[in-house]
């Protein structure tokens, strides 16, 4: 039992190490995805660790989606999976208390920067699918779900425009806690006065100022966008509360 434990306690210490080294290797470009590792006795030496907690190290990162472990022929890197890194990401953020209103921060930082971009990198292709995005918007009002997923779309589409890498794969990795807060906001809101005309305008002038490329305006609209809605959501939260005192009462 404790040489299980020692062994155990001796991976532990030298997974990180490895971790550590492929993830340098991988921010110098040193390594790509595609590339295979060096071999078992030459990779184990250079990190300070026995083959044994090596391979076991390796098998974890290969579990984790880093690696792929190809039997006869060497340990490549593999290319990343937004999808598997946006899962682990959902999963650790949603442990958090008031996760969405944490996520929506994120969102503003994301999006700020992101129209600014969009307004000089978008194409014709990428101005189409926003639009088509906003009409979809228009069309499903009533409908939380269908509503709500069209309002990520309209976003993301935003977020694509701007052409940058990082931006995408930052926004896409929270994707699944975005459309859980387009969803739930669509929902409490539904039935306040005026968000019909407001989620349309709003989206809309949104929209334009990308269009005609105006970064400072469209930035501003997207921002009040924000904020108008936050405004919408903190009413229906209300009302909310004094029909519920109503009811008791």
């Amino acid at each position: 039992m404790l040489v299980g434990h020692t062994a155990f306690a001796e991976i532990e210490s030298g997974a990180p190490r490895v971790f550590a080294a492929l993830r340098d290797r991988l921010l110098t470009g040193e390594l790509r995805a595609g590339d295979r590792l060096p071999a078992e006795r030459e990779l184990a030496m250079s990190l300070g660790v026995s083959r044994p907690i090596l391979r076991e190290a390796l098998r974890s990162l290969a579990m984790l989606g880093f690696l792929e472990i190809r039997h006869g022929s060497g340990t490549y890197v593999r290319k990343p999976d937004i999808a598997s890194v946006g899962d682990f990401l959902t999963f650790c953020l949603a442990q958090q208390p008031d996760t969405l209103d944490d996520i929506i921060q994120a969102r503003i930082a994301i999006e700020c920067q992101a129209i600014r971009l969009a307004c000089d990198q978008a194409s014709e292709a990428d101005l189409n699918r926003i639009a088509e995005s906003l009409t979809t918007l228009t069309q499903t009002l009533d409908d939380p779900e269908l509503g709500g997923k069209a309002d990520y779309d309209f976003h993301f589409g935003i977020v694509k425009a701007s052409r940058s890498a990082a931006l995408t794969t930052l926004y896409r990795a929270i994707s699944q806690l975005l459309k859980r807060s387009h969803v739930e906001r669509r929902r409490l809101t539904v039935t306040v006065p005026g968000i019909r005309n407001y989620l349309v305008e709003a989206h809309r002038e949104v929209f334009l100022s990308i269009v005609d490329r105006k970064a400072d305006e469209a930035e501003l609209r997207l921002r009040e966008h924000f904020a108008i809605g936050d405004e919408f959501r903190r009413k229906s939260l209300a009302a909310v509360y004094r029909q519920l005192e109503a009811d008791m009462n």
